[in-house]
């Protein structure tokens, strides 16, 4: 007598009311992070996302957990923005300028630093998030470039070095009461990246490596 071979059961599908309250966290917490840093009270979070305690500690066993999310799903969106981008069919300039401005409004500026002082660098999700997101930012320079509109000396760590230090507020000045200057600043960098270049760059073309090792 033979004996039936058992079917693999499939892991069930989170709930759709679970999946909300999972992006309702990640939201909070991100907005909170920018606001207040990496060390915002768990209850703050839950609170301001309208879910239990937890709830939060059911998505996310610890803070380090949570704050790789938020920094993944930032990571995450900006590629997304270089993704639609890259598929626009106008002016391939007017496309890195849509994702500059993206990112800038992803604060990644606030978010970054999170990345080398919170938890491991080299975590699996982390690292896929970095590197779709490089290949991707990477491909729309390249499209710039060779349309003769980017100029030749720069590369991705150039660009994002500038995003994230130009929507950075300065000392002594809210985050959120930064934004009406950050695009107008951003603008004035972007027109510097215009081909031809009126000037030679000291120093060599930075990459995100360079800016992993400094």
């Amino acid at each position: 007598m033979q004996t039936a071979t058992p079917v693999p059961r499939k892991a069930p599908r989170p709930r759709a009311d679970a999946l909300r309250n999972r992006e309702r966290i990640v939201t909070a917490a991100r907005e909170m992070f920018v606001e207040h840093g990496p060390e915002v009270p768990l209850d703050e979070i839950a609170r301001r996302a309208g879910v239990g305690n937890a709830t939060v500690y059911r998505n996310f066993p610890d803070r380090d957990a949570l704050v790789r999310e938020v920094v993944c799903s930032v990571m995450d969106r900006t590629a997304q923005a270089a993704t639609q981008a890259l598929a626009e069919t106008g002016d391939a300039f007017d496309a890195l300028e849509h994702f500059v401005h993206t990112a800038a409004d992803e604060r990644i500026s606030a978010l970054c630093p999170m990345v080398s002082s919170t938890f491991d660098q080299n975590h699996p999700d982390l690292e896929a998030a970095r590197e779709r997101g490089e290949r991707l930012i990477e491909e729309l320079m390249e499209r710039a470039r060779a349309a003769g509109q980017l100029r030749p000396d720069v590369g991705v760590g150039d660009l994002m070095v500038a995003v994230a230090q130009l929507s950075r507020p300065p000392a002594g000045t809210g985050c959120l009461g930064l934004d009406r200057f950050v695009h107008r600043h951003l603008q004035l960098f972007l027109d510097g990246l215009r081909a031809p270049a009126r000037s030679v760059l000291p120093g060599e073309v930075t990459t995100m490596e360079d800016l992993r090792q400094a």
